[in-house]
């Protein structure tokens, strides 16, 4: 398949329904660890044709929701500080912290700017070298090669007005956090082909075989996910447990290894909080000693914030597969995209967001509306 429309064909994405739904002796647990995912199952309203033979459940797969509300405490400090000009991209300026957002404090005028990506940041720094320069660096995997990337141009141009708040996580520990859970549902997973793209499949090799679970590499469109989703359930009803590859076209064993070359050079490997569900050793990355100059928190010293979430916002169990958003008593109540709770209400990739967006009718597009 060439095209993008080939990816949504309805009669081919039948046809995947009806030999799961063939397949499947029960109704299977599987996770998809990418609010992408999410999001593309909801819409093409997939989990309501697999109802009765898979129970997708939404993991910690969005970055912006699994930022620990510290680390926002953290941005907010540095945004209201008067010679900071905070840069971000556009998804954490919604995300609440433990009073108020960054929109909040842009209002008030403090200097937070969007920005598309790191390097844009560091011209900003160039341009204006009076003011310190923070740029927000959130994300997986994926979104990191970019920011160690600006970090080193930074040091290439001797450019010392520029630092960056890290909250960088990782994939893998995450995975092995859920499947550690006394409270496991899950029983397979769907993983996020764009973080492969950068560190391979074989990430997965130790985790495959430390729990015996299913892992296929997924991509994001309609029957990308279906022909994951029959891979891992044929895995499940012959009892076995493997690492497949489903998103061959732009996935790979080794990935990307230029780029992983230069995320070891630029970070190190740390415990990380992630929001929502507590402290996982190792699953994260800072900034390495090599590069600690740069580090926002120990420039500005603000690595010590301690806070406490909303005692209401169930965003945790939701990101642990525990609960669906719409379980929530706060779900499209209290807790809407314009006064959320938590972050998996206004990411673009939350969870709750989906399902506000694609559920509050009963009604799903895409693959649904073809059935």
């Amino acid at each position: 398949m060439k095209y993008l429309d080939e990816f949504a064909d309805p009669e081919v994405a039948l046809r995947l329904v009806e030999q799961i739904r063939a397949r499947a002796t029960r109704s299977w647990t599987v996770m998809e660890v990418c609010g992408g995912q999410t999001h593309s199952l909801v819409r093409n309203g997939i989990d309501q044709l697999l109802d009765g033979a898979v129970e997708f459940v939404h993991g910690p797969g969005c970055p912006v929701c699994v930022t620990p509300l510290e680390t926002i405490d953290r941005a907010l400090a540095l945004a209201s500080r008067p010679e900071i000009t905070l840069c971000s991209f556009g998804d954490m300026l919604r995300v609440p912290g433990s009073h108020e957002d960054l929109f909040a404090v842009r209002a008030r005028g403090g200097d937070v700017r969007v920005v598309y990506s790191p390097l844009d940041a560091l011209r900003v720094a160039e341009a204006e070298p009076e003011r310190e320069v923070v740029f927000f660096a959130v994300g997986f995997e994926t979104t990191a090669p970019a920011n160690a990337m600006a970090v080193v141009r930074a040091r290439a141009l001797g450019v010392e007005n520029f630092s960056m708040l890290v909250s960088h996580v990782l994939v893998p520990p995450a995975m092995a956090a859920v499947l550690s859970s006394p409270t496991r549902r899950v029983a397979g997973f769907l993983a996020a082909g764009h973080v492969c793209t950068v560190m391979g499949t074989r990430q997965y090799d130790a985790l495959v075989e430390q729990f015996h679970v299913p892992v296929v590499v997924a991509g994001f469109e309609a029957l990308d996910l279906l022909d994951a989703t029959l891979r891992v359930v044929e895995q499940l009803e012959a009892g076995e447990a493997r690492l497949d590859n489903a998103y061959t076209r732009a996935v790979d064993r080794a990935g990307n290894e230029r780029a992983q070359r230069v995320l070891a050079e630029v970070f190190e490997v740390c415990d990380r909080t992630w929001r929502g569900i507590g402290d996982i050793p190792a699953s994260g990355w800072r900034l390495s000693g090599a590069f600690r100059d740069y580090d926002a928190e120990l420039r500005f010293d603000v690595g010590e914030v301690r806070v406490d979430e909303a005692p209401d916002c169930r965003a945790g169990e939701v990101l642990q597969g525990l609960v669906k958003p719409d379980s929530c008593a706060c779900f499209a109540t209290t807790c809407t995209p314009r006064t959320p709770l938590g972050a998996t209400m206004v990411s673009s990739e939350g969870a709750c967001a989906a399902y506000y967006r694609y559920r509050r009718s009963g009604v799903a597009t895409g693959a649904r509306a073809h059935g």
